[in-house]
């Protein structure tokens, strides 16, 4: 269950507690179910508990795969509930510590935002974006929200457009512009008697929620599963019924990025690829109460992993190295 579904259609404390109980079975996956629980555990209005997972996190003996968001989380968390002095600092050791990842870059300055600290939240947008798309031609879709979120707090500061504002101008693709959706009168014109005023508000709100579900669906992608060659090597020993699906590595990984460059083309957006081990593919199949044996399951545990936020985006980055872990660049491997 998505933490954003509405509070009336899910009990927000049973599915935070269900969450809880999988981080428990799958410690590899803790962080990724953990913050989910904790999200649900502020929709159901539970808000200390979600600062105590966010603090069981940040506690852990495990290493974090991102612990510059789960700090920004407990931020906007603690502000909320009354704890301003303590999200302040934290926010500030976020911006201090300058992580690579947009995501904590824009919980952060939406905390801001939320408590009219327009300037601060322009502020830290811009050093987000500063740092993370200077040089960079095309910006990854991950670094969207931090032009958008930049453009709509200027809007409502009464800045002119910039270069950086004409950049998110040109990655939004709606039919209603940046400046509609962010324009700070709108709300007024909710209010009107005017029935050509109140369309066109329905027609930006529309827009807008198309955006924001579009956004939703990221952290979910089509994902084509990977296996490292030890792995695969451990995978086919213990159950060779598998080798039909694996003829070799090599055409593995070929099949690998060939899926992908079809799925590209044929117009699927938002791919990724999970690695998968062996152990964690048996404990898989025996809380399905199947055999990992079966071939039918393959699918499923890339769904699997990718919905607990396993997935790697696909292609990588200009410059970053290749998904199959040859050390080299993607663009003189796999992609070349």
């Amino acid at each position: 269950m998505r933490p954003d579904t509405p509070a009336e259609n899910v009990d927000h404390t049973a599915e935070a507690a269900r969450l809880e109980r999988t981080a428990d079975l799958y410690p590899e996956d803790a962080e990724h179910l953990l913050v989910q629980a904790a999200a649900h555990r502020e929709l159901a209005g539970d808000r200390p508990g979600a600062t105590a997972l966010y603090d069981r996190l940040l506690s852990s003996d495990s290493r974090l795969e991102n612990p510059h968001l789960v700090r920004a989380l407990k931020a906007s968390n603690l502000w909320e509930y009354g704890h301003e002095a303590e999200a302040r600092a934290i926010i500030e050791g976020v911006r201090a510590a300058a992580p690579r990842d947009p995501a904590p870059w824009v919980i952060v300055a939406e905390a801001l935002e939320n408590h009219d600290e327009l300037e601060s939240a322009q502020n830290t947008f811009t050093e987000a974006a500063t740092l993370l798309l200077t040089g960079v031609e095309e910006p990854p879709y991950a670094t969207r929200p931090v032009l958008f979120g930049r453009h709509r707090v200027r809007r409502m500061l009464g800045a002119p457009h910039d270069d950086w504002d004409a950049v998110a101008d040109t990655l939004h693709s709606s039919s209603v512009s940046l400046d509609e959706l962010h324009d700070p009168k709108r709300v007024w014109s909710l209010g009107s008697d005017n029935p050509a005023e109140l369309q066109a508000e329905i027609s930006r709100l529309r827009a807008e929620l198309g955006t924001y579900r579009e956004a939703l669906s990221r952290p979910f992608p089509v994902a084509i599963l990977h296996w490292p060659a030890p792995e695969l090597s451990e995978l086919l020993s213990a159950y060779p019924g598998l080798a039909s699906e694996y003829p070799s590595h090599g055409e593995h990984l070929s099949t690998i990025e060939a899926s992908l460059r079809e799925l590209a083309a044929s117009g699927t957006p938002n791919l990724g690829i999970v690695t998968g081990t062996v152990p964690s593919y048996e404990a898989f199949a025996a809380s399905e109460g199947s055999s990992p044996a079966d071939a039918t399951l393959l699918p499923q545990y890339a769904t699997t992993l990718a919905a607990r936020g396993r997935a790697e985006e696909w292609p990588p980055q200009r410059g970053a190295g290749c998904w199959c872990g040859s050390g080299r660049a993607y663009a003189g491997c796999h992609g070349g």
